[in-house]
């Protein structure tokens, strides 16, 4: 088998970037590593860790490199379409982090640059839902495929977090609300389950309170019916307002697949792997931020242990890497399943707004 040499962009060296950059400079493809960030300083930082040869504040200074020849977007979500757009300028393969972009049609010009591509071929972007990736997901994506729960009938997801999260989400960016960047990765998933059918419908419900009262007019509680084309119905629940110590270093989820011919559950929450230590437990997103009880493997990116990275960030990591050095198939999304789990997001926060049901395609 062909392999092919990878020189990597890293554009963002903060929390995922640092998390991808280190996984790939242990990845037998990769030759050659870059970073970029906003503040030069962490660029230089990252650099330093991964034994980058070249760093910048510039981040389409370093996607340009003759040296790169793939690129990990994982800026902060407001600026992934300027570096996507760049990298598929310069005919350069991309793995930028979920949501594709905040807008729609900022979602819409990068599907059109990527089905374009440069002279002739199209650009080969995937988006990280690093869910598709967590082993228990990926094993049930294979009992739908083997027909085992048959025709999906209905499925339900609800996830919870700490507000203490949601809170340092929304400083990064307004709108980067819980259900846009968070749910999300549910909706994506319900979507990879069905593998088809379009989404026709959402109505939702919220409710404030937590996190208005710190500053931000978002809900604290959202749930939703989604409704598809092949009368297949989804309820989605999510809630970032949980005491900011609660022992969930990411996602506490539970996912329900229900099928004319079974049915799956699958408890996300951990809740059956408990610690309590009086030393304090670093939180996997949140600098500065410990709690005493966790849940163990409830970090959404996965754990380190014993000098190496396991879960679902580094499963999906390797597996871009491996694509792109051997040509092996991967389940990342595409960028119009990407761009349809974002209208998704847009609508059901629509939908709350308004107190209606609202059709899809979204208007405009």
């Amino acid at each position: 088998m062909q392999r092919n040499q990878i020189g990597l962009a890293i554009i963002g060296s903060g929390r995922i970037g640092t998390l991808r950059a280190r996984l790939a400079s242990e990845h037998p493809a990769v030759r050659f590593i870059a970073t970029a960030d906003r503040d030069p300083a962490n660029a230089k930082a990252l650099a330093d860790k991964v034994g980058a040869k070249v760093h910048s504040g510039n981040n389409l200074e370093i996607i340009n490199h003759p040296d790169v020849t793939a690129v990990v977007v994982s800026t902060a979500e407001g600026e992934h379409t300027e570096a996507v757009l760049t990298a598929i300028a310069a005919g350069k393969p991309v793995l930028v982090e979920k949501p594709i972009a905040l807008l729609a049609t900022e979602a819409d010009s990068i599907i059109a640059a990527a089905e374009r591509g440069v002279n002739g071929k199209p650009g080969n972007v995937r988006v990280a839902y690093t869910r598709r990736y967590k082993d228990r997901y990926l094993i049930a994506k294979e009992q739908i495929i083997q027909g085992r729960v048959g025709k999906i009938t209905g499925a339900a997801a609800r996830v919870f977090n700490s507000s203490s999260q949601a809170l340092a989400m929304l400083k990064r960016d307004p709108h980067a609300t819980p259900v846009v960047d968070a749910l999300t990765y549910y909706v994506d998933l319900m979507n990879w389950f069905l593998d088809g059918p379009k989404l026709v419908e959402v109505y939702s419900r919220g409710t404030k309170g937590v996190l208005k009262a710190a500053g931000h007019d978002v809900d604290d509680v959202c749930y939703s019916v989604l409704t598809y084309d092949n009368g297949t119905t989804v309820n989605l629940g999510i809630s970032y307002a949980l005491p900011e110590k609660y022992p969930a270093l990411g996602h506490a989820a539970r996912v329900e697949v229900l099928g004319t011919e079974g049915v799956m559950i699958l408890d996300d929450d951990h809740t059956d792997q408990i610690m309590y230590t009086n030393k304090g437990i670093p939180h996997v997103y949140l600098p500065d931020h410990t709690v005493n009880m966790v849940f163990l493997q409830s970090g959404t990116p996965g754990d380190w242990a014993l000098g190496e990275m396991w879960g679902p960030i580094a499963n999906e990591t390797r597996a871009w890497l491996d694509h792109l050095a051997t040509g092996k198939p991967c389940v990342h999304a595409t960028v119009r399943e990407a761009r349809a789990t974002l209208e998704a997001t847009l609508a059901i926060e629509l939908s709350v707004e308004s107190g209606q049901p609202v059709r899809l395609p979204l208007a405009g």
